[in-house]
């Protein structure tokens, strides 16, 4: 099993927000905190793999925003 960063503003957090929120996936992060600092969308494939994980990981969950 991978582990990966959760960080606040990561590539794992972004996809599970993503997902909870009920965005279309767009994988990304942030340098830093969410909305604080610059956002990347120029991603490696590590960087993918952990947004995918984290979407995929919530939606397991079943963890979604109750609108």
């Amino acid at each position: 099993m991978t582990k990966y960063d959760t960080r606040h503003g990561g590539p794992y957090d972004r996809g599970a927000a993503d997902s909870y929120y009920g965005r279309r996936p767009r994988p990304h992060y942030y340098k830093a905190g969410t909305g604080m600092s610059e956002r990347v969308e120029d991603i490696t494939q590590l960087e993918a793999d952990a947004y995918w994980a984290g979407y995929d990981d919530n939606e397991k969950d079943g963890n979604f925003k109750e609108w």
